[in-house]
């Protein structure tokens, strides 16, 4: 084989692999990171350590990282593929359920005929304040731990499910439906 022939085999499999690493999808570039704090003058204890270590080179199109901090993850796909992920139930509060909170509702403040449904993790605690002992009702009482003292129904929902509280104000009675998760 002459070396023009040689020639030609080599810049066709250049440009062959060249082409073949070339995928479908673009590929965005590495965020550049800031500049790293500035270096002070190495004194004579610090140069013999320093000096062993190698510098770091880059390429044209990459350059040197310019500090010692880690480089940024890559920013989330804006697609998925494949099967997606499932979410496991939350278990932490949400915008729509609080956590094991307690929550506090003073009737005297509250116009309770606006309040008509609440959600709580187990262990949650319906604080009551300002009404008189065995007024207050629940339709599971498996359900929740009841107490009151000197004015003040704790109700503690000690397993999920649902419950309505019967509260009564002003010769009516007021049911706020709670789920506990």
């Amino acid at each position: 084989m002459s070396r023009a022939s040689l020639r030609r085999v080599v810049v066709v499999l250049a440009a062959t692999v060249g082409v073949a690493a070339c995928g479908a999808d673009a590929v965005s570039p590495l965020p550049v990171q800031p500049p790293g704090p500035t270096r002070t003058t190495p004194t004579p204890s610090t140069i013999s350590t320093t000096s062993a270590v190698p510098t770091p080179t880059g390429s044209p199109s990459r350059p040197p990282p310019t500090s010692a901090r880690p480089a940024a993850p890559p920013p989330a796909p804006s697609r998925t593929r494949g099967t997606p992920r499932t979410t496991p139930p939350p278990t932490d509060a949400t915008p729509a359920c609080q956590g094991a909170v307690r929550y506090d509702l003073p009737l005297a403040e509250t116009e309770i005929e606006l309040l008509t449904s609440l959600c709580f993790a187990t262990g949650a605690v319906l604080r009551i304040q300002g009404i008189g002992p065995g007024l207050v009702t629940v339709d599971r009482p498996e359900l929740v731990s009841q107490q009151y003292e000197a004015g003040v129904v704790d109700i503690r929902f000690v397993r999920p499910g649902t419950v309505a509280v019967t509260i009564p104000k002003e010769g009516r009675k007021h049911t706020i439906t709670v789920v506990v998760r």
